[in-house]
């Protein structure tokens, strides 16, 4: 039997020794791995190794794993705070009402269009002078204006732009527009905004105009501010002597604090005509494209209500007896319209009538037609099947016995 025994050198471990020993040892293959233990046996040492080599693996795949997440996901990005941003215009708006009138008869941009619709009227009355010269060019334009591209408020749009422009130049787009109402291929929509359009003009032509009352209030406040001067000794007993007096005083009724307003003229009275009567006048003319009495009474009875309006803004103008003879006889034809509506647009007309001219001018030029009226309105405030048009004719019967009352006819 062989034996063999290990041999032992005899030696002493210094520090250059240990220092040889240490370069025997593999070094780590990456820097995060921790540094190799001194272990006393060569067996130790060898099943260390492979366990490095196996714990390389999960970390290289974790390490992969966390660098795709943190390209893939978007959550921890902070996102920008959009609260204070203004949406920037694509398209410039006009600077001059010619500008206007092209873009929105060639243009093919539909926020040119509508930036351009939302300044249309300002620009209009801040430039009466400009809007004149294009007056007829651009309420044409405007009335032909299509709604293309769905743009968000475009009939009120193209409407006060409409109104704008026939209150700035009155005779010739008044002119302009009763003339296309009658004239052909337009549709019905199309007349019925001509309509709006005409009535608007006038109720904002009748009313005072709001610049210029404006314009005459401010020097009045600013006297009143100058003479009451709370630094003025003469003013301060002023002041506490009215205090009191004020405190001690019983009033039942107290007056307006406001000062009365001041009589202005009314824009509509002199042109109301031009409204009026061309609207009034060629209904039956042989070129009208429409059979307004068969075949389409919608348009009928917008028609009468629109000569009802203006004939209700013309109040107390030198006209308004001619305009109230030319309404009623327009109406007198259609009074018994088997259409609701027209029906009611002539009941309209006639207390418009009766609001609008005064009533001794309505008995000595017309009292045949107010006595045949009496009558209708009687036979309307009992039969008419329709509870409004009977409501309507019970109102103008008021009216009528208010006339009697006022000069004593209708005798019995």
């Amino acid at each position: 039997m062989w034996c063999f025994y290990s041999m032992v050198l005899q030696y002493v471990e210094d520090d250059e020794l240990r220092e040889l020993r240490s370069l025997s040892t593999p070094r780590p293959l990456s820097s995060w791995e921790a540094p190799p233990q001194q272990h006393r046996d060569g067996d130790s040492q060898m099943e260390s190794r492979p366990n490095r080599v196996e714990s390389k693996q999960p970390v290289q795949r974790t390490q992969d794993t966390e660098s795709e997440s943190e390209l893939d996901s978007d959550d921890e990005l902070i996102p920008y705070d959009l609260s204070i941003d203004t949406e920037l215009q694509r398209s410039q708006a006009p600077a001059y009402v010619s500008d206007c009138v092209e873009v929105l008869r060639a243009s093919a941009h539909p926020e040119q269009i509508e930036t351009t619709l939302k300044i249309v009227e300002d620009l209009i009355r801040k430039n009466p002078t400009a809007s004149r010269e294009v007056s007829v060019q651009f309420a044409q334009v405007l009335l032909h204006l299509e709604d293309k591209f769905n743009i968000s408020g475009f009939i009120g749009l193209r409407q006060r732009g409409l109104v704008a422009i026939t209150v700035t130049d009155i005779i010739p787009v008044t002119q302009y527009l009763t003339a296309e109402f009658y004239a052909v291929n337009y549709s019905l929509a199309q007349r019925l905004d001509i309509l709006d359009v005409l009535a608007l003009a006038a109720q904002e032509l009748s009313q005072p105009d709001s610049s210029r009352r404006a314009a005459n209030e401010t020097p009045s406040i600013q006297l009143l501010r100058e003479a009451s001067d709370p630094h003025n000794p003469s003013q301060q007993w002023k002041k506490i002597i009215e205090e009191r007096i004020e405190n001690k005083t019983r009033r039942f009724a107290k007056g307006t604090s406001r000062p009365e307003a001041k009589a202005v003229p009314n824009r509509l009275g002199p042109v109301a005509g031009h409204f009026f009567f061309p609207l009034i006048g060629n209904y039956d003319r042989p070129q009208s494209p429409f059979d307004f009495l068969a075949e389409q009474p919608l348009m009928m009875g917008r028609l009468i209500h629109t000569l009802a309006i203006l004939m209700y803004f013309s109040v107390n103008v030198p006209i308004a007896i001619h305009m109230g003879k030319a309404l009623l006889d327009f109406t007198w034809a259609v009074r018994y319209h088997k259409d609701t509506y027209v029906r009611q647009g002539t009941l309209f007309a006639v207390s418009s009538i009766l609001l609008s001219v005064p009533s001794h001018i309505l008995l000595t030029e017309v009292p045949d037609e107010l006595l045949e009226m009496r009558s209708w309105l009687a036979d309307v405030a009992e039969n008419d099947p329709d509870e409004g048009c009977r409501k309507s004719a019970l109102q103008s019967l008021l009216l009528l016995e208010n006339f009697k009352k006022k000069l004593g006819l209708f005798a019995e």
